[in-house]
């Protein structure tokens, strides 16, 4: 009985990896779902609206060519140059709080991160490639949209490295009165949905 089980779970898995209907959209009412009970349920945590604020605040005289230049020297650094604004990033408090809901989520969470206003990183539970987000759909879609309750799911994708079937879902982030003041970036391993 449990090696049937197995082969039916690993027949599943291979076919949800393959199933090229999953690129036309049919995984988004899922990780919506998903999305809403398990993710919109720690958005409005004075962990994630205070961080986002104080850097709204402290980012508020950036200029675009001050952003260009944030974003260069994070990818400098991912590529193993200095590591000081990705450093102070992944050791804040916020990025403790996302990698405990990461760690929380059986599997089904692969990474989150927090945006600002500008789109720049706030928190988040590992590297990502980019410090601005303020260029991409996951944060034009959500925060940049203005509507509060903004919801984005991207495309399904399987990531190479860890064969795994996943799509991004983006929402936005308001404060206590509802304002929208960022966005929040999970990634979804749809085989574990």
């Amino acid at each position: 009985m449990k090696n049937m089980l197995k082969l039916a779970l690993a027949a599943s898995v291979l076919a949800l990896a393959v199933n090229p209907s999953l690129a036309d959209g049919e995984h988004v009412p899922a990780v919506t779902d998903y999305a809403n009970a398990n993710i919109k349920t720690w958005l409005g945590d004075p962990a994630v609206v205070s961080a986002v604020k104080a850097q709204n605040e402290a980012n508020a005289g950036l200029l675009q060519a001050d952003i260009d230049a944030l974003d260069k020297e994070w990818r400098a650094g991912v590529d193993g140059g200095d590591t000081a604004l990705i450093d102070k990033v992944l050791s804040n408090g916020l990025s403790d709080f996302l990698r405990d809901k990461q760690m929380g989520s059986n599997g089904v969470i692969t990474e989150i991160f927090v945006t600002d206003a500008k789109g720049l990183n706030v928190g988040q539970s590992d590297v990502t490639s980019d410090y601005w987000q303020g260029d991409e759909g996951k944060w034009q879609k959500t925060y940049g949209t203005g509507d509060a309750n903004a919801i984005f799911v991207d495309e399904a994708e399987k990531d190479e490295s860890t064969q795994m079937l996943q799509s991004q879902v983006s929402m936005t982030v308001a404060d206590e009165s509802g304002a929208p003041i960022g966005a929040v970036t999970v990634g979804i391993n749809l085989n574990a949905l």
